[in-house]
């Protein structure tokens, strides 16, 4: 971190063929070892496949899919006089979008289906439909933080 300058947030230009920047940022979260044009096909066949049989557009099932297991709440330790608390935090919208992404790929990738297209479509339409292991993450993750909501006061 600079101690003189604000450091600005790199903006992410939108994607080409539906013009979103979220699909754009999730596209570069799938992306490995720099081929963009490999996860851009993963992504919009994967989208375009849980889209299959639903009125919403791919780009909407996406994002209702996102919208369904990003958390709003987390749990972060901290150390007061000796004794570790989990004490439950807010997140911000970008962040909690960030976790959701993460989530939904890591889950993805440990499914069974072959291909990774597949895998990332089931993914996304289980979590469209409030299901699936990444829904599952965000339950857990808010029950932990209600659990924990006596420790809110340490937060600061």
């Amino acid at each position: 971190m600079p101690r003189r300058k604000c450091v600005s947030k790199r903006e992410v230009s939108a994607d080409p063929k539906y013009g979103d920047v979220l699909l754009q940022k999730f596209i570069n979260k799938i992306m490995l070892k720099g081929k963009k044009s490999t996860a851009e096909t993963i992504v919009y066949n994967a989208i375009e496949t849980a889209a299959k049989g639903k009125k919403d557009s791919p780009v909407d099932v996406f994002k209702i899919a996102l919208e369904n297991i990003r958390p709003q709440v987390m749990v972060k330790s901290t150390r007061i006089d000796g004794a570790t608390y989990q004490v439950p935090t807010e997140i911000s919208l970008e962040n909690s979008q960030a976790i959701g992404m993460k989530w939904m790929i890591t889950f993805s990738r440990k499914r069974s289906e072959k291909g990774m297209a597949l895998k990332l479509a089931g993914e996304i339409d289980e979590a469209f439909n409030k299901r699936g292991n990444s829904f599952k993450r965000k339950d857990d993750t808010h029950k932990m933080a209600e659990a924990n909501k006596a420790f809110a006061h340490f937060k600061w």
